[in-house]
C-alpha cells in the first residue's frame, strides 16, 4: 500500500517511494512477478498507489489486490502467489505402452517458497500480511527500506516483531544481489544500472 492519500503522513515518504520504485524496477528487470495492494482505496479514501509505482506494476504485467483486511492473504494475496493445482491428464492407458514410449507424468508446478514484501503501514498491512504469509507457510523476505509507517518508532516496533517471528530483514540491494546471484548473470549490467542510481 504506497496510496497516494496515505503517503504524505508517512515518515521518511519520499526516500521509501524512491526505494520501492527501485526494487520494483530491478524485479521487473529480473523478471521476479510483481503485484500490489490498496487497502480499502475508494471507501476510506487512500486512493491509487502513488503513479511510479502504480505503471512499475502494470508494465511488469502484474495486478492490485483491492482488499478490506489489513492482511492482504485475507483477501486472496496467497491464492495469488501459489500456482493454480494442475488436472490429471487422461490419455489411455499408458502402462500398456513400453517405458521408453511413455511420457514423463507432468511435474507439479512448483510454488513460489519465498515472497519479498515493502509497503506502508509497516506496522499494520505489511505486518499482518507478512505473518499470515508465515502461516501459509512461505519464507518473508521484508525491504525495510521501501517500508514505513506514520510513526519511526511504529515502524520500528514491526520490524523488531518480524524479526522476532522469523522474517528477513533485508534491504533493495540486498534483494537485487540475491535474485542475480552472480556477476554472470545475463541481466547483471541492466540490474546494476538501477542499484547505482540509488
Amino acid at each position: 500500500d504506497y496510496q497516494l492519500r496515505l503517503m504524505p503522513a508517512i515518515f521518511e515518504s519520499q526516500q521509501v517511494i524512491a526505494n520501492a520504485v527501485r526494487l520494483a524496477r530491478l524485479a521487473a528487470a529480473l523478471q521476479v512477478p510483481l503485484w500490489g495492494t490498496e487497502q480499502m482505496s475508494e471507501k476510506a479514501g487512500l486512493g491509487p498507489n502513488v503513479p511510479e509505482i502504480q505503471t512499475l506494476i502494470e508494465g511488469a504485467g502484474g495486478r492490485v489486490l483491492q482488499k478490506m483486511h489489513f492482511s492482504a492473504v485475507a483477501d486472496g494475496l496467497a491464492d495469488w502467489l501459489r500456482p493454480p493445482a494442475r488436472k490429471a491428464q487422461s490419455g489411455g492407458n499408458a502402462r500398456s505402452l513400453p517405458k521408453h514410449l511413455q511420457k514423463p507424468a507432468p511435474q507439479e508446478e512448483e510454488g513460489r517458497g519465498t515472497i519479498v514484501l515493502a509497503g506502508c503501514e509497516t506496522h499494520v498491512c505489511l505486518l499482518q500480511t507478512a505473518l499470515d504469509l508465515l502461516q501459509e507457510e512461505f519464507d518473508v523476505w521484508v525491504v525495510t527500506d521501501a517500508c514505513s509507517s506514520r510513526s519511526e518508532r511504529n515502524r520500528d516496533a514491526a520490524f523488531d516483531r518480524l524479526a522476532g517471528n522469523g522474517v528477513e530483514l533485508i534491504t533493495a540491494e540486498m534483494a537485487a544481489f540475491e535474485w542475480l546471484g552472480s556477476a554472470d548473470h545475463p541481466d547483471f549490467e541492466a540490474a546494476l544500472a538501477y542499484i547505482k542510481a540509488a
